[in-house]
């Protein structure tokens, strides 16, 4: 099984509003930048999708070294929130529904596809990958803004 690192990150400008994702894959010294946004989303909306949008792209099942700067990506999987929603017919602990259920099942589709390891890392605080992901996502709300 190949093992591919994958480099995400999602903007919002307003909350909800203009939105862009970006994502770097890199197998070996090969890597592939992708990016996309939306006229009207949310931050995290943008940060699953660029998750989902980096692990979709890869053409064979992979291990996949995911490192995203969202608390909400990374907590909810490596703190195992995601399967206690799933198993509540996607409920939070109040019984409220749980926000951006669409991505979330996505994700779980390529988290059967893909052996996925989750790691996070500051924002904004130097990490090349990232400050990379995020010139992407940016540069995506930009387009939104000139229409």
């Amino acid at each position: 099984m190949k093992e591919v690192e994958l480099f995400t990150d999602g903007a919002c400008s307003g909350n909800p509003g203009p939105g862009g994702w970006g994502a770097v894959l890199r197998y070996g010294t090969a890597e592939k930048e992708l990016s996309g946004g939306e006229a009207q989303t949310t931050n995290n909306r943008m940060e699953l999708t660029a998750a989902i949008m980096g692990l979709e792209a890869l053409r064979e099942p992979c291990k996949v070294l995911l490192t995203s700067d969202s608390k909400y990506l990374v907590d909810s999987i490596t703190k195992g929130w995601i399967w206690g929603w799933k198993r509540k017919g996607w409920k939070k602990s109040g019984g409220e529904p749980v926000p951006n259920t669409d991505l979330w099942l996505r994700l779980l589709t390529q988290l059967e596809r893909h052996q996925v390891e989750f790691y996070w890392v500051r924002g904004h605080a130097g990490h090349p990958e990232n400050e990379r992901c995020d010139r992407l996502a940016v540069a995506q709300i930009e387009n939104y803004r000139k229409h």
